[in-house]
């Protein structure tokens, strides 16, 4: 059984020139947990995972697995599995045959080929060319190149973009089973809507920058900024809530009032002798509480 180990960024920095593309990254991963690593296009994701690879030299901080820098595992094909870009494969070459290709290069025990297109669904096409591939398939077939040396640490950049629902849901259920097993399972992506089914804890960047880390839940415990309230007299209701010197808007289920707190509005409407027939704070979803974290800093030249 593959064993993970923590994955950890420690006020990591990257600088191109003028730009900071990462700013002070700090923040760690757990084993046997899938976390989403998410934020808009241009936030600095790949630029981070290239740094944990070893792929680029931070200018400051260190990002390591168990504490070692990549560059220094003593076995690091074994120990992390990663895939930053879509695969390319030579179409005219079946998926046994690229697999064990690589394995060979990598100086990984063949025998892994069968055992890890077993894994992602692919035994019954191992001899057929990947040139017939579907994109779903092809998206299985690089998995499965991560998985050859039975790594404890999955590292995967937008693995799921560009899948149909059925690639989707069945890439969801796949990482879940690799955390299951014990891996450290760490999954980019642009959009939450993609990974939200998929992962335990999500770590939000925008523009290089930490905006929110922890459990899914989190997002859904995001303060909404505004109150939905109700009453049988409408006119009553925003006749006061105007006097009070508060903000609203009138849609189908009532007036949304620009305050956090549902017993400011509820008081303003007892004093006003206004009945009240709804009051609630309205609740963003998670997608929404995802947005407005990094909406304000989404714009930029991180990359």
């Amino acid at each position: 059984m593959p064993i993970g180990v923590p994955i950890e960024f420690a006020g990591v920095t990257k600088r191109f020139g003028a730009v900071n593309a990462v700013n002070d990254l700090s923040f760690t991963v757990e084993p046997g947990r899938v976390t989403g690593f998410l934020g808009p296009n241009g936030a600095g994701k790949t630029t981070s995972l290239r740094m944990l690879l070893g792929l680029v030299k931070p200018t400051s901080g260190t990002a390591t697995f168990g504490g070692v820098p990549y560059r220094k595992l003593p076995s690091p094909l074994t120990t992390v599995g990663a895939a930053l870009e879509a695969a390319s494969f030579h179409p005219g070459r079946t998926a046994r045959n690229h697999l064990g290709v690589y394995a060979k290069a990598a100086g990984l025990d063949t025998a892994r080929v069968d055992i890890v297109l077993e894994k992602v669904g692919l035994a019954e096409y191992g001899n057929r060319r990947v040139g017939g591939y579907s994109l779903g398939m092809r998206q299985r077939l690089g998995l499965a190149g991560t998985l050859l040396g039975d790594p404890g640490v999955l590292v995967l950049d937008e693995p799921i973009n560009g899948l149909d629902p059925e690639g989707i849901k069945w890439i969801r259920t796949f990482l879940r089973e690799l955390a299951a097993e014990g891996r450290t399972v760490l999954v980019s992506s642009h959009l939450l809507s993609e990974v939200q089914q998929s992962v335990d804890e999500v770590v939000i960047i925008a523009r290089g920058q930490l905006v929110h880390r922890g459990p899914l839940s989190s997002l859904d415990n995001e303060k909404a900024p505004h109150v939905v309230a109700d009453s049988p007299n409408r006119e009553a209701l925003a006749s006061a809530l105007g006097a009070a010197g508060l903000e609203y808007t009138i849609g189908r289920g009532g007036l949304l009032v620009a305050a956090s707190d549902p017993a400011q509005v509820g008081s303003i409407a007892f004093a006003a002798g206004v009945e009240i027939s709804a009051l609630h704070r309205q609740k963003a979803g998670l997608e929404d509480s995802f947005l407005a974290l990094v909406s304000n800093e989404a714009e930029g030249d991180a990359r």
